[in-house]
């Protein structure tokens, strides 16, 4: 059968990998010419898989008229005159309840441990380098009330399958001595030895360079895709450049633009856009290298996090609830080379003009759960609406699609993802 996947960024790559190892015959689609080259570009970096708590939390409600209000807000929301965007913070209230953001993290677990085992089998097949490594994770606390709160989410996820502990400060520096000189006053963190961090653009491309080599497989890089054609209900095919594409079925991968596809093919998506930055440091002499912290850093009360990718930290944050502004303004930069000061003064050049300043537009549900399996239209497939989780999600995202697109028994329970669920 031949599919035509829609999106290269690492939820489509990721896609067409393992529909092409399902024996299927695989058009991957992208208005860029090389994939990875938008939201996946530059994110933080780190394969969260044991840290997935929603954004949707019932703190929203107490921390909302800093969000709306204060000038050091992580969290940013700037009202338009968008349907779409109060319709999604509509949704996206209803589910900050204590609920649905239990039920929302047991799915979020699941899905993030089945990604774990489905990028090690990746990873086994297709050894490629993408300064992938397992050092552990570090999420920092400076708030005693914020310590107590994450020791009752650590005792909630163990109950199904997280391991993580609840250390003190001094335990932390000892994890990690490059926190030792921070200008924060920690309480304490959450130490998850298990999680890992990767380059989420290198995967991309290199995957794709092997899939390349499969003659059933073809990249149609360059396209931007337009109009769809229709018939029965059902797509035939999508215009994309000068090229019309036509295949037996469909999968939409395109992060945040999936909206504007899906109400071409008529139909609402409930997904919008979470603006966030990043720079990439490179550490270019033996003294960088060492300051740099080599666990994964989330300073949470900031929204960022660090992460060592080989000889450069990726430094990434902000939740911006702005549309689709893919403006970087100073301040955003700014924030982050102060983050980057407080956590290690003087320890890390940030002189050197090669600090990529990025943005990524990640494309988030209301509750925070994707969307993956069937759409309204009969043979178009949704793997969408990862947020902030693309990079830790997209591989055992990528396998139940897979199976669902087969008619296989799911590997886990798939109705949580299903589209208007």
């Amino acid at each position: 059968m031949h599919i035509c996947v829609l999106g290269a960024g690492i939820i489509g790559v990721t896609s067409a990998y393992r529909l092409l190892e399902g024996g299927h015959q695989v058009t991957l689609v992208d208005a860029e010419a090389q994939p990875g080259a938008q939201t996946s570009f530059a994110n933080g970096g780190q394969l969260s898989f044991s840290y997935v708590a929603p954004l949707a939390d019932p703190s929203v409600w107490t921390h909302w008229p800093h969000y709306l209000f204060g000038a050091d807000s992580p969290l940013t929301l700037r009202p338009k005159i968008d349907p779409a965007q109060w319709r999604w913070l509509l949704r996206f209230l209803a589910a900050c309840n204590t609920n649905t953001t239990q039920k929302t993290t047991i799915d979020l677990l699941r899905l993030a441990f089945f990604s774990r085992d489905q990028l090690a089998r990746t990873i086994h097949a297709m050894p490629f380098d993408f300064q992938h490594k397992t050092a552990g994770k570090l999420v920092m606390f400076t708030d005693q009330k914020g310590l107590v709160a994450a020791r009752k989410q650590v005792a909630f996820q163990a109950q199904y399958g997280s391991q993580q502990e609840v250390i003190d400060a001094t335990r932390c520096m000892e994890i990690e001595p490059a926190l030792a000189n921070a200008k924060r006053d920690w309480v304490g963190g959450v130490y998850t030895p298990s999680e890992e961090a990767g380059d989420c653009a290198m995967f991309c491309r290199q995957l794709v360079a092997a899939m390349s080599q499969n003659p059933r497989f073809r990249f149609a890089h360059s396209q931007r895709i337009g109009k769809l054609e229709m018939r029965d209900r059902a797509l035939t095919a999508v215009h994309a450049g000068s090229e019309q594409i036509a295949a037996d079925k469909f999968v939409l991968t395109m992060g945040v633009y999936s909206t504007a596809f899906a109400l071409q093919a008529g139909f609402d998506l409930p997904v919008y856009p979470l603006k966030g930055y990043s720079i990439t440091i490179p550490l270019r002499n033996s003294a960088n290298q060492a300051a740099a912290p080599k666990v994964s850093i989330t300073d949470l009360s900031k929204k960022i996090v660090y992460a060592r990718l080989g000889e450069r930290l990726r430094v990434a944050g902000r939740v911006e609830i702005v549309g689709l502004d893919r403006h970087i303004p100073n301040r955003a930069i700014d924030e982050l080379k102060q983050g980057v000061n407080a956590l290690f003064p003087g320890s890390i050049d940030l002189s050197d003009t090669e600090l990529s300043p990025w943005t990524g537009l990640r494309p988030a549900t209301p509750s925070g759960v994707p969307i993956i399996g069937a759409s309204p239209v009969p043979n178009l497939y949704l793997n969408v609406g990862h947020g902030g989780l693309g990079w830790t999600l997209a591989h055992g995202s990528a396998t139940l699609l897979l199976q669902l697109i087969n008619g296989e028994t799911p590997s886990i329970e798939s109705s949580p993802f299903a589209f208007g669920a």
